[in-house]
């Protein structure tokens, strides 16, 4: 294209862009309405997959734009405002870009985006794009660096501090999970120092560039010609924490602070088997004696694992210091065969738990820790449910189900134990599905769990990770298993049985690793005095860390064993709030709900999440005023500015709670109200409530438009998910699958997601 030509296209672009906004001047002195929706263009890659990964987990409604569909319908004007009784309407209140500039050279569909950008103030992410002067920084070079970011330590600035990152104290550290894969890659590089007339370049985060002195940008906001973009220069998938630690500052920057849904970083933590003694590891078997890991008549475990007084004293304790409460889910029948087993009739750890327990929260694990889904048959590894003559399974009575429940509930208010009868974890979730020997619930399990009130029944998230209903009084709460074995006391027992379970065949290992598809292995076996220490905490950390800083309220599970004896458990649960707090401001703390709480969250998300996906929820911002109509019965889910109130019938009442530098939670109608009016007050109020633009931008005036981003590079770690290791299942059924589809990458069967599977490990009939 000559220069002439150039010019030619760029005045009609100009043209177009006018004619875009001299139509809006009639209404300039009316405020837009402003629907809280996020466009998103997307081309496939996995940053924009991130993105809408993470506007899904936080229940913000969205539109896909698919690049790669010829059937996608055309961005234009008409798609992107329109006018409702007089008022100008803005369809989405943010766009998600891939790039700053997809689309082809002198594009119609970017130019009527730029007009729109600028007409109504909407903000634009530029997910992933390379540094140039077109989006304000001076290209990659002298000083500036193109490569991997494998470990850099980037940093939020003070502008992003005081702006979409405030939550975070700095550090933004980028993960480098295994040294032979590249995880990243970017671009560093320094804002211009002539900008554009009127345009300015601000970094929000940055890292030093290497072989020199200077920082070069990550993330920063570049502001020109009527419009706002965030630029980001380095690529990422949902699953890194670089990423996620940057992913709620970037929806609420693109959406101003004001739109449905919110996230919180939650970590709960759940103790099975108290008052129980843990079967325990042997070493020289290489099973667990009294587990059907073990072969049919091997004697049981002589000296197993329980807690004492002692443990229950530093669990005290340890919660105190490190501000943190786990849940113990307790088995009365535990503490009546210790009983019989010392010929006393006390238990001092009963006592003290009973004594203390203003300290800790109690959940029902059953009595004696029966299984309750088929009857098994453990003369044969992996155990089998036993069938009768005809063929059909034999189950577990509803009789049994329901004295293990209420038996467990009895013995709790004859010793004083104060509990929430509506909560139950069954022994290794029994009753519930247990692939691959029991496809299907005990049936008798949903009229047990209603005839005793249970509301909120533990799965395995490893199993089912979504929550579903068992019959009609009960919902599950997934849990994540936490690669803490429940036969473990001792750091050495612990790495044993990790190595036996993730070391090769040819490394004296199981092979397990090698033949389930659902784990990698171990280069070497760890060093059973340091391994534990050096390698497992580390990865389980960063396993769980993944799991917290998704706002994901499902709790983790460990067993009272590894508050026992080596107390292993601690050095995992330290290790997680000293990174998250490392990297959180105070106004970020880690939400720590009971049982029953998160069954409620998760509850009420199925409900807003399926009115959002089915079109039932509409919501838009007009001046300092945000309303939001969805289905009777349905609470909806915000994050507004501070100082937000919600507008009832007469007068106003509190919205939500603090959290992240917002407000944001859940609100019902008010009486006689057929939707839920939010007012944004103070500093709030001009957040998004934006008149329309008056400026006509005449034809000739220089346009933000740039050419075309190149495709950039991405990495082979970033296009599938590396695991960070042994145990992460997720990432290691998201690195089989074709980044943004959700589908097998050809060739390559989806990893199953059972830990279960993983490890071999069957579930054990019960404790002695």
């Amino acid at each position: 294209m000559g220069r002439r030509t150039r010019r030619a296209a760029a005045l009609a672009a100009a043209g177009l862009l006018a004619t875009s906004l001299q139509s809006l001047t009639a209404h300039a002195a009316t405020p837009a309405r402003v629907d809280l929706k996020v466009l998103v263009v997307d081309d496939g890659g996995p940053a924009t997959a991130a993105i809408i990964a993470e506007l899904a987990s936080q229940g913000t409604p969205y539109t896909v734009v698919n690049l790669q569909d010829p059937s996608r319908p055309t961005i234009t004007a008409a798609f992107l405002s329109d006018t409702v009784n007089g008022t100008p309407r803005a369809k989405f209140e943010g766009v998600v870009m891939p790039n700053d500039n997809p689309f082809a050279a002198g594009s119609a569909e970017m130019t009527a985006l730029a007009a729109y950008e600028a007409a109504f103030g909407i903000r634009q992410v530029d997910a992933y794009t390379y540094a140039q002067p077109a989006v304000g920084l001076n290209w990659a070079q002298n000083p500036g660096y193109i490569g991997s970011l494998d470990g850099t330590q980037g940093a939020v600035t003070t502008q992003g501090t005081a702006g979409p990152f405030g939550y975070l104290k700095g550090s933004v550290p980028f993960e480098q999970p295994d040294p032979a894969v590249s995880t990243s890659y970017g671009y560093l590089a320094t804002p211009l120092a002539q900008q554009a007339a009127g345009a300015t370049f601000t970094p929000l985060v940055d890292a030093p560039i290497p072989g020199s002195t200077a920082r070069g940008s990550l993330v920063g906001q570049y502001d020109h010609d009527g419009r706002s973009e965030m630029v980001i220069t380095f690529v990422y998938n949902q699953y890194q924490q670089q990423y996620r630690l940057l992913a709620r500052g970037i929806v609420d920057w693109v959406t101003k602070g004001v739109h449905l849904g919110y996230d919180r970083n939650y970590f709960a933590v759940q103790s099975d088997d108290l008052f129980m003694s843990d079967d325990r590891w042997d070493s020289t078997l290489k099973c667990t004696p009294g587990d059907v890991t073990c072969p049919p008549g091997t004697p049981e475990t002589a000296n197993p694992i329980r807690m004492t007084t002692a443990d229950e004293a530093y669990a005290k304790q340890w919660q105190t210091d490190h501000g943190f409460t786990v849940d113990w889910a307790y088995n009365g029948g535990g503490s009546e065969d210790w009983k019989s087993d010392h010929e006393t009739t006390t238990d001092p750890l009963v006592n003290q738990f009973v004594a203390d327990q203003g300290s800790f929260r109690f959940i029902n694990h059953t009595y004696d820790h029966p299984f309750l889904g088929c009857v098994q048959n453990v003369t044969v590894v992996p155990w089998q449910c036993t069938t009768n003559a005809n063929g059909t399974t034999q189950w577990v009575s509803q009789a049994t189900i329901s004295n293990a429940i209420h038996d467990n509930v009895t013995w709790a208010s004859q010793k004083g134990l104060q509990i929430d009868p509506t909560e139950l974890i069954t022994g290794e979730h029994s009753g519930l599905v247990t692939l691959p020997e029991q496809p299907t619930d005990n049936p008798y399990l949903a009229p047990a769990l209603a005839s005793n009130n249970v509301k909120w029944i533990a799965s395995d998230s490893s199993r089912e990770h979504n929550q579903r209903a068992v019959g009609s009084s009960a919902l599950t709460i997934p849990r994540y298993p936490m690669n803490v074995f429940y036969n473990a006391g001792t750091a050495a027992e612990e790495t044993d049985e990790y190595n036996w379970i993730y070391t090769s065949a040819a490394q004296g290992g199981s092979g397990v690793c090698e033949t389930s598809g659902n784990s990698t292995c171990l280069s070497a076996p760890l060093d059973e005095s340091t391994g534990y220490s050096s390698y497992i905490v580390p990865l389980e950390t960063r396993i769980d860390m993944g799991h917290v800083l998704a706002n994901d309220p499902r709790p983790h599970f460990v067993h009272q064993s590894n508050f026992a004896e080596g107390r292993i458990a601690y050095p995992v649960l330290e290790s997680i709030l000293s990174t998250y707090r490392n990297l959180h401001n105070d106004n970020t703390p880690l939400v720590n709900l009971k049982h029953s709480d998160i069954g409620g969250e998760l509850q009420r998300r199925a409900a807003w999440n399926t009115a959002v996906t089915s079109g039932q929820v509409t919501a838009y911002q007009v001046g300092d005023s945000v309303t939001v109509n969805a289905p009777a019965g349905v609470q909806i889910q915000a994050t507004m500015p501070n100082g937000t109130v919600q507008q009832q019938l007469i007068g106003t009442s509190a919205f939500g709670s603090s959290y992240a530098g917002s407000l944001s939670g859940w609100a019902s109608r008010g009486a006689l109200q057929s939707a839920v009016t939010l007012k944004l007050n103070g500093a709030g109020t001009g957040s998004n409530g934006l008149s329309v633009v008056a400026t006509v931008i005449k034809a000739g005036t220089k346009l933000g438009i740039t050419t075309p981003a190149k495709a950039l590079p991405v990495p082979a770690g970033v296009r599938k998910a590396v695991p960070a290791g042994p145990g992460d299942t997720s990432r290691t059924k998201a690195a089989s699958l074709v980044p943004g589809t959700g589908k097998p990458v050809p060739g390559k069967a989806a990893v199953k997601n059972s830990r279960t599977a993983k490890t071999g490990k069957a579930t054990r009939p019960g404790h002695k």
